[in-house]
């Protein structure tokens, strides 16, 4: 490879952002694949995510293969198995991150524009071909739809993989409630790396030199320089125009995408499956996988389905993308194991939708409604209800997005709504998968804020609630309302024998028994993973530890929506 370390490439206001660019060492033009982000391009991936990097080794040996792993970076291709293929790979440190000097506020709008602004830079170099895609994890898929929707002249293709595409709804806030994950990651994943870190901060492998440089600066220098995004989101309840400045319109993107979605990752899954969806591309893909958020992306599985679809939208190559399904599953059995499979549209088209009825007096999941109105009610910040089916007489697979309505009162003037659907195997032992973060996850989740029970009549669908978080409307204590819960995307196929279970409470769900449990971010992960919603301030014990009534059956039907899917 020929390697440019920190190009300058400066932006409409002057400032330079710098970039690495891995390209062919043979003369010619390539296209590009870049990613523009705040964890700093000189960081190791075995440096700063030395667990995710054990992960791989040990268990997804072709995920290395092939590679000395010198230039791999967290969540962006390794260019040692791209740039023999004919790509240039470019990569860019963000405004006020790694080696690019200037403010640094992650999903800004003139972060947006920076990214704009890079992807025109590299189509006009004399080594590139004019094409530009864009593929990268999390942060760097996030930021993907952000940019696609100011439609640079250049862009010709993306593939966001795991990375949400609402900024209040997938990211900080689920149903209303602040999920503290910005909380925990931003100090050490962007703070820890912004420009100025300089001698206090990682080096890079490859140079020698500092990965957050090349400047040293105070703590309070530093602050200066970037904005509290933890308390920007922890002080903004509602979906105002701070969160619309960072959440892209969908419908203004229009080059190919290939959306790569996690059946379990709290922060973007909900994103990849809305992105497929509302995107106004004619020429649009959905894949869905399993395992943790760092996996499929570096495999031979999914770098081939990678390199597919940017040869067909890059090279030009006949290489069979053209007959490739607008939707391919990994489908998660119970065993662990995944089922993969072709489907024409999502929602999958033979979907049933099937209510499945809570029935209070006997805390089963019913077919049919109890004729008789019934209540139950449970402490707010403990274990809540559990409702199961009987063992169910034949498969079952349950597979895409799901919802509940659920008429709900409370003690005091308002009440989180946690759903978390379950599986039990015929011992009555909870049947787990490998999530996103989580070694030992829950099959699905649901969060609603009873005062942010509003929906949009022009966007909710029947087995997908749309919220509008724009204005509080609190609850008079003791008064039922009828809540529309959304339930994030999922699939599990059930075995006979087996039971579908749902519990509802007002925290976070814990998987029963004693352990061990995995520790991440100071998150002890009982199958919610790290995605969790204790910010006292956020929940003040007051409002959210109180009573909650689920009321069912009469005129008060409290019910699942799920895709049951036929055949």
């Amino acid at each position: 490879m020929h390697i440019d370390w920190d190009v300058p490439v400066v932006m409409d206001d002057g400032l330079a952002l710098r970039a690495d660019v891995f390209r062919p060492a043979h003369e010619g033009t390539f296209p590009v694949i870049m990613t523009h982000g705040p964890y700093a391009k000189w960081l190791a991936f075995p440096d700063g995510f030395p667990r995710q990097w054990a992960n791989l080794r040990a268990e997804h040996p072709d995920a290395l293969a092939g590679s000395s792993g010198l230039h791999m970076n967290w969540e962006t291709v390794d260019p040692e198995k791209w740039v023999p293929d004919g790509y240039a790979i470019v990569r860019v440190d963000s405004r006020g991150s790694g080696r690019s000097p200037g403010y640094l506020d992650i999903f800004s709008p003139r972060e947006t524009r920076d990214y704009y602004e890079c992807i025109e830079w590299a189509a006009a170099q004399p080594w590139s071909s004019g094409k530009v895609g864009l593929l990268g994890v999390s942060y760097y898929a996030i930021n993907q739809w952000q940019v696609a929707a100011l439609q640079p002249p250049h862009l010709a293709a993306i593939c966001p993989w795991e990375g949400g595409s609402d900024f209040y709804r997938d990211f900080t806030r689920h149903g209303g409630i602040l999920n503290v994950f910005v909380r925990q990651w931003y100090p050490p994943q962007v703070a820890g790396v912004q420009h100025g870190v300089g001698e206090r901060g990682p080096r890079h492998r490859a140079t020698g030199g500092l990965a957050a440089g090349p400047e040293t600066l105070s703590d309070a220098e530093l602050a200066e320089r970037r904005a509290d995004t933890p308390a920007a989101v922890a002080t903004r309840p509602l979906d105002d125009s701070y969160y619309r400045d960072r959440s892209p319109d969908l419908s203004k993107i229009t080059v190919p995408v290939l959306s790569a979605a996690n059946w379990a990752h709290h922060l973007h899954t909900r994103g990849n499956f809305e992105g497929y969806a509302r995107v106004a591309s004619t020429q649009k893909w959905l894949e869905v996988h399993g395992l943790q958020h760092w996996v499929e992306f570096y495999t031979d599985y999914g770098v081939a389905l990678q390199k597919r679809f940017f040869g067909h939208f890059l090279k030009d190559a006949d290489n069979g993308w053209g007959s490739q399904p607008s939707v391919l599953l990994q489908v998660r059995a119970a065993d662990g194991s995944f089922r993969e499979r072709a489907e024409a549209a999502w929602p999958l088209e033979r979907t049933e939708w099937t209510r499945f009825h809570l029935d209070v007096a006997t805390r089963t999941l019913a077919a049919q409604p109890d004729a008789v109105t019934r209540t139950a009610s449970f402490a707010a910040l403990g274990d809540g209800l559990e409702f199961w089916t009987a063992p169910l007489e034949r498969e079952v697979e349950i597979t895409g997005p799901a919802a509940a309505r659920l008429h709900v009162a409370s003690s005091t003037s308002d009440a989180d709504i946690f759903l978390t659907l379950r599986v039990a195997d015929p011992a009555g032992h909870d049947v787990t998968f490998v999530s996103g973060q989580d070694p030992r996850g829950v099959p699905g989740f649901g969060w609603l804020r009873a005062s942010h029970r509003k929906t949009d009549p022009d966007l909710s669908l029947p087995w997908r609630p749309w919220h509008s978080h724009d204005e509080p409307q609190p609850l008079v204590p003791g008064e039922t309302v009828p809540l529309d819960v959304e339930i994030w995307p999922t699939s599990v196929i059930i075995p006979a024998g087996y039971r579908l279970g749902v519990t509802v409470q007002g925290r976070d769900f814990e998987l029963p028994g004693d352990g061990p449990w995995p520790v991440a971010f100071g998150v002890t992960m009982r199958g919610n993973g790290i995605f969790v919603h204790d910010e006292p301030a956020d929940r003040p014990a007051a409002i959210f530890g109180g009573t909650t009534t689920l009321v069912s059956g009469g005129d008060s039907p409290s019910y699942l929506l799920l895709p049951v899917i036929s055949g």
